[in-house]
């Protein structure tokens, strides 16, 4: 019941993100620090929250609680959930904070620009907020990501990648970059300057850069897909960041038996390429650290079976088994906070 309740307060707070009018502006308040007289309230309770600063990385501090119990969750910029939901007691404070990524534009790199500055909106069951700062953390790590629809900030609901749910599993000192656009295979995110020269230019040493990139290479040929994730990983490595491998999360596509399909389900394309196996590989010859997101969904969605998995994915909503939900992005993104901590790609000290 919890778990259904958090997904549920999840996927109200992105709606909320989503939808919500810009707050009204106000210059940064010196030395850097703004409170929350840069937010509003909706009709909801909820804070939607703008700060004019410009593109880069933000520490934002916030002290949950008041007199009565609450329960908060932020979420902030293209519907990213940055901040888990937090139950406060009457009369407690609880201090929280997180790193944010503000760019421009702020979600998919071909996708709308968005609006300058950062948005946050402070929300959840009963939210509860008693001081918020944002200062810059120009110092502080990225974790960025390269990958396609599944992976992106989804502008819209149903809609959610597990790359806009991963930054609430990360502490303050280390923000996600999602730079994963819709549509893209790995001819195309190397094709377009404003897809990997992007990352590239912004890759700082240290980096760790997570690549998933197969459901768009239906068409791509065993030898050009490996020569352009081995490109990828070359470029990531000549600017002194950690390539990370990704093998892409399933498709809801379920055999007879009750397991997932060899073909469409497992990412085996219609020139017979097995992308999985073929990013396994890849990442023992080029000795890149391998998170396999295939093998982690698939023993999910078959655990769950053709039922229950649906909703993990857009099935009911949009007959759409390629796509995840919030809760499917929820869970995946779990999986690789998991991967990033066993995998030691980020500290120990980074994480939630």
């Amino acid at each position: 019941m919890r778990k259904r309740a958090t997904l549920a307060v999840a996927a109200t707070l992105l709606g909320a993100l989503a939808a919500a009018p810009t707050a009204h502006a106000s210059p940064v308040d010196g030395p850097y620090g703004q409170g929350l007289d840069h937010c509003t309230a909706t009709d909801t309770g909820a804070l939607t929250c703008h700060f004019d600063v410009a593109p880069g990385t933000y520490d934002v501090s916030v002290t949950l609680g008041g007199e009565e119990r609450g329960s908060t969750a932020v979420a902030g910029e293209t519907r990213r959930a940055l901040l888990a939901e937090t139950v406060t007691g009457a009369g407690q404070r609880v201090a929280r904070s997180f790193t944010v990524d503000v760019r421009d534009p702020e979600g998919e790199p071909t996708g709308p620009a968005g609006s300058p500055g950062l948005d946050l909106v402070i929300g959840g069951g009963a939210p509860s907020v008693t001081a918020l700062r944002v200062t810059p953390a120009r110092a502080a790590r990225r974790l960025l990501l390269v990958g396609d629809s599944t992976v992106c900030d989804q502008p819209g609901d149903p809609y959610s990648g597990w790359g806009q749910m991963l930054p609430v599993h990360l502490k303050r000192g280390i923000a996600v970059a999602n730079h994963a656009d819709s549509g893209e295979s790995t001819v195309s995110f190397l094709a377009n300057p404003a897809l990997f020269d992007r990352v590239e230019a912004a890759i700082r040493p240290g980096d760790p850069v997570l690549i998933q990139l197969a459901h768009n290479d239906k068409q791509t040929d065993a030898a050009t897909y490996r020569a352009n994730l081995t490109t990828l990983v070359e470029r990531v490595r000549a600017r002194g960041g950690e390539p990370v491998l990704v093998t892409p999360v399933v498709r809801r596509w379920f055999s007879p038996d009750g397991t997932l399909n060899n073909g469409t389900a497992l990412l085996v394309n219609g020139l017979g390429v097995d992308h999985p196996a073929e990013i396994r590989a890849l990442a023992a010859g080029l000795g890149t650290p391998l998170i396999d997101l295939t093998a982690l969904t698939k023993r999910r969605v078959e655990a769950l079976g053709p039922e229950a998995s649906k909703a993990l994915y857009l099935t009911t909503e949009k007959r759409d088994n390629t796509h995840t939900s919030v809760r499917g992005a929820t869970e995946y993104a779990a999986l690789v906070a998991a991967e990033l901590r066993a995998l030691g790609i980020v500290p120990d000290r980074l994480l939630r």
